[in-house]
């Protein structure tokens, strides 16, 4: 039977709806999903002594008094869609949570193809990358909500190593988290194996624990050696490797990503800082 105009009407409404309802459903499943969200998360520009600006993303809790405080290093590809739930997850602990952008003091924002981030990575210098951290640092600890005296710092990947080389360079920080990164060593000729800088790790103040992939031995060969140094020196470090897992196994997608064993690295996370920040 032919439709009226009114009977039109109604079976293109249903339909639109129907369109509708998957585009937000596939939304739902698509978008970036955030755990533990917070009172709020907010970006900003955060000013440089040079002039320029990081941007970054900030984590709030829910708390009444004065919280400690995180700094987040991404992984080797820049800022994407996960640091800043790691920024949440540490606000739903009591932090307050800041995730530089590395890259965008120099080119505005993280590109959203991975190996474009990684290249501008390589261009990074240390000087550079130590002072973007001190000025999520600095914007963190002026922060009258914080408190200025229990800052931390934890990172992932080339952030893992970027948070044991940042703790050679701020002796304020009181706790540093090192995933799956190495430690500091001196600039090394071609097949030269690494030598682990001594004087730098004897600036540290900070406690470091070390969370690893069981089957990471590019990063993990050199525990061995790291361990006994950071002894020698009389320097807390504390070292864990989880079964089953490899390099950035606390990242979805990862090997090990999808096993209890995240649950187990974060519990060792969440008590380490604990004790070194919240008390």
């Amino acid at each position: 039977m032919p439709l009226g105009r009114r009977g039109f009407a109604s079976h293109l409404l249903v339909g639109l709806l129907a369109v509708a309802a998957g585009a937000g459903l596939t939304w739902l499943v698509n978008r970036p999903v955030r755990t533990q969200v917070t009172t709020h998360g907010e970006w900003v520009w955060v000013k440089k002594a040079g002039g320029d600006s990081v941007r970054a993303y900030v984590a709030y809790p829910e708390r009444k008094d004065k919280a400690p405080a995180m700094v987040v290093i991404h992984e080797i590809f820049g800022l994407t869609d996960w640091e800043p739930t790691v920024a949440d997850k540490l606000a739903g602990q009591g932090y307050v949570a800041i995730v530089p952008d590395m890259l965008s003091s120099r080119w505005g924002i993280t590109p959203p193809n991975p190996d474009s981030g990684r290249k501008l990575m390589a261009q990074l210098t240390p000087d550079a990358i130590t002072a973007d951290l001190d000025a999520a640092y600095d914007y963190v600890t002026h922060l009258p909500s914080v408190k200025k005296d229990r800052v931390g710092v934890i990172g992932f990947c080339w952030g893992g190593g970027q948070t044991f080389r940042y703790a050679t360079n701020n002796p304020k920080l009181r706790a540093a988290v090192v995933c799956y990164g190495p430690a500091p060593s001196l600039p090394m000729q071609p097949g030269q194996s690494p030598v682990l800088d001594s004087a730098a790790l004897g600036r540290i103040k900070a406690k470091i624990l070390g969370v690893y992939g069981e089957n990471d031995a590019r990063i993990n060969s050199m525990l061995p050696t790291v361990g006994g140094l950071m002894q020698q020196l009389n320097k807390p470090f504390d070292a864990d490797s989880y079964p089953g897992t490899g390099h950035g196994f606390l990242k979805p997608g990862r090997k090990g990503s999808d096993t209890d064993q995240v649950e187990k690295a974060w519990a060792k996370i969440q008590g380490f800082l604990a004790s070194n920040l919240a008390k």
